[in-house]
């Protein structure tokens, strides 16, 4: 699978889901969403954490930024759509393990989860408050213990790709950082229309919803004047 470095951060261009999901399995690998802020505001310690995993391109600012690398047929995946990917293919035959989120959501997207795909194997799963080295310990004791196929880390970034990153010198699988998708999942959160998605909008119908993210989003206007001088 081809790859391309985007001002400094090494993003894969899968052709499809499928060759995405078919290389994590193959190599174990931890999934890392890159996106327009992600490569606007890389620094060192964020470079090296994404290129020792597989980068995809999560936004449609990567996905642009790929194609000017010269780049042909790069599709867009968005993270909250890939881990509901990864389950629908894989969970009549892997076994999965869900950390992050409230009690109340955890325990929630559970039980849609066993609902949505009758027989899927949920080893385990916990909230995302790991409050001490004791706590995340255990935690990664209990993950080797049951052995999961895949494992789902719904905390944030950078959090949740440093405790992949030590959970995996424990336990190889495949690992996706999933940020808040459980809450999307859920309903607790309301992701942008169908139409908003399929026209690369999700950023404006979000801004739109909620103005005091025009802070946060006028970084994406120096991200696009910088694709378009080739800066990256």
């Amino acid at each position: 699978m081809e790859s391309k470095s985007l001002n400094g951060v090494i993003t894969f261009a899968p052709k499809s889901r499928e060759e995405l999901m078919s290389y994590a399995f193959e190599h174990h690998k931890i999934m890392v969403a890159v996106n327009a802020e992600k490569i606007l505001h890389a620094t060192e310690e964020s470079r090296e954490l994404i290129n020792r995993n597989l980068g995809y391109p999560d936004g449609i600012g990567a996905v642009w930024a790929l194609k000017k690398k010269g780049v042909k047929n790069v599709v867009k995946i968005p993270g909250c759509e890939l881990w509901l990917d990864v389950v629908k293919s894989y969970y009549k035959t892997k076994s999965f393990y869900l950390i992050g989120g409230k009690q109340a959501i955890i325990e929630a997207t559970v039980k849609q989860l066993n609902e949505d795909y009758p027989g899927i194997h949920i080893c385990n799963f916990r909230n995302g408050y790991i409050r001490s080295e004791k706590e995340e310990q255990e935690l990664i004791a209990n993950i080797k213990s049951h052995g999961p196929d895949v494992v789902f880390v719904a905390m944030g970034s950078p959090k949740q790709e440093q405790l992949m990153e030590r959970i995996q010198q424990t336990h190889q699988a495949v690992y996706q950082g999933l940020g808040g998708s459980f809450d999307v999942y859920t309903g607790h959160v309301k992701r942008a229309p169908k139409w908003w998605v399929e026209h690369n909008l999700e950023w404006t119908y979000r801004l739109l919803s909620q103005p005091s993210r025009i802070k946060r989003q006028i970084h994406l206007v120096r991200f696009f004047v910088n694709l378009h001088l080739n800066r990256y």
